[in-house]
């Protein structure tokens, strides 16, 4: 057989898997419920193993990916999203700023339980929202907030319109993980394909493209400021940093992680401190590295202190914590050592134990994060990432609440050291979704159980039984 008739098949099985591709993404972009299980599962699964092939044959056709990648976002344009209601919260919230008013000072629900409607279409956006989101302040950020208030400016009366603009800035964000992950890639010698494990994903693409969800915005300004602070322009990263802080609070438990980056980091420059003997001039650069480090969280705290400010009273300031507290003392969906502690503790009290459980919870993340931050060994930039990979995986671990959106902010971080058990999980992640099916929202456990089977064994593989390859040679998960 020849080249050319062997380059004809491969074009041939291509073409096709792009057009199934296409096929699968339509379907589940405007034919689809979330009640629809094992449909859903189907379309999924499909799509994760068409994905996995395409992105496996052209690995070195970066273009060709990149077409696709924003070409298939392209086909959710019009969509109304299917498996999440948060975007209805998120209209709410810009078109009430648009009308002068703070929306962390009001529950939706306080206006339309007194018959009030401040929006246009206020009734609609309760309702397609449900009374568990319209019943709680909101929990958004500012350049949360900002997108939102945009997606107003240019469609104020109508849901679609606003989702449209939603979801044009996520895919504009998405092109600015691609050029500024492609950049910190190179500068880290690893392949530029890699990348697209994250933006050809077909979870990346349902979960933040069709149903709305911001992660992918603030991984935009994440991995911007993980590339400026890799070229030592650590200043504007820490700007870029608290944009990225803005938009999710999650990346605050990066922060400590920075802590022996910094001292490692600096090299003087001053003759003077050159004479100086080996103990000395390390003392010299350690203190100029906490010195940095201490500015780069200044720069961040004040960036996002600015940020909020807008929006600043005293009931903000409580309102807003007692959201956040919602999250580790109120809220449980698809976890799994917290429910095996909820387990214990209904064993052993009889009733559930998740006020206690979630402020254990807390402590222990921070304990775990700090002990990595001081102790575990950072001596370069790859090892900066792997730390923060674990740090997170640790707190979604423990969480009592981890919506399939969360991952992807391990999904993105995993392209960036040769971890697998983020992709597996983006795979896993679907399982959750049978809590939809029913009218309750119920989930079934063993489901739940059989997603973390599955992603903790593939973790224990690769951190615990598997040698680790070299970040300079690894092509990430290509073996072949």
């Amino acid at each position: 057989m020849d080249l050319n008739t062997t380059a004809f098949k491969q074009n041939k099985v291509l073409s096709i898997m792009v057009i199934t591709s296409l096929m699968c993404y339509v379907i589940f972009a405007y034919n689809l419920a979330r009640t629809e299980y094992t449909k859903l599962v189907i379309l999924y699964i499909a799509l994760f193993a068409l994905f996995y092939k395409i992105l496996t044959l052209l690995r070195h056709n970066t273009l060709l990916l990149t077409w696709l990648a924003f070409g298939f976002r392209g086909l959710f344009i019009l969509a109304i999203p299917n498996l999440s209601q948060d975007f209805y919260r998120f209209i709410w919230d810009g078109r009430m700023i648009l009308e002068g008013f703070n929306p962390y000072l009001y529950t939706v629900e306080s206006f339309i339980s007194n018959g009030e409607f401040p929006i246009l279409q206020a009734q609609e956006l309760f309702k397609g929202m449900g009374t568990l989101n319209a019943s709680h302040f909101t929990n958004y950020p500012p350049i949360n907030q900002l997108c939102f208030v945009i997606a107003g400016l240019f469609a104020s009366k109508s849901i679609l319109g606003s989702v449209v603009v939603m979801r044009l800035l996520i895919i504009a964000a998405d092109f600015g993980t691609l050029c500024f992950g492609k950049k910190l890639l190179d500068n880290l010698n690893m392949p530029a394909h890699t990348i697209f494990w994250y933006l050809l994903n077909p979870f990346i693409i349902i979960e933040l493209t069709g149903n709305l969800h911001y992660e992918g915005v603030m991984i935009f300004f994440l991995i911007w400021s993980l590339y400026l602070i890799h070229k030592g322009k650590w200043l504007m990263g820490g700007v870029v940093f608290a944009l990225s802080v803005s938009v999710k609070l999650i990346p605050l438990i990066f922060l400590p992680l920075f802590y022996q980056w910094f001292l490692k980091r600096p090299k003087v420059q001053n003759s003077k401190v050159s004479k100086l003997d080996n103990s000395d001039k390390t003392i010299t650069q350690q203190s100029l590295g906490i010195s940095k480090l201490i500015v780069f969280y200044i720069i961040i705290g004040i960036v996002t202190l600015c940020l909020f400010i807008p929006f600043y009273s005293s009931k903000f300031v409580t309102n807003y914590a007692q959201t956040v507290g919602l999250w580790f003392q109120n809220f449980e969906f698809n976890a799994s050592i917290y429910y095996i502690a909820r387990a214990i503790g209904y064993w052993f009290r009889g009733w559930n134990e998740i006020a206690i459980i979630g402020k254990l919870i807390a402590i222990t993340v921070l304990v775990f994060v700090l002990i990595m931050a001081f102790f575990k060994k950072q001596k370069t930039f790859p090892d900066l990432l792997v730390a923060m990979l674990f740090a997170l995986t640790f707190y979604y671990f423990t969480a009592t609440t981890v919506h399939p959106w969360y991952i992807a902010t391990l999904l993105i971080l995993s392209v960036f050291t040769g971890y697998k058990f983020p992709l597996v999980w983006s795979l896993a992640i679907i399982l959750s979704y049978l809590a939809y099916a029913n009218a309750n929202n119920t989930e079934n456990l063993w489901v739940i159980g059989l997603e973390y089977v599955i992603v903790y064994g593939v973790f224990i593989w690769e951190v615990f039984l598997k040698k680790q390859t070299s970040y300079k040679d690894i092509d990430h998960f290509d073996h072949n």
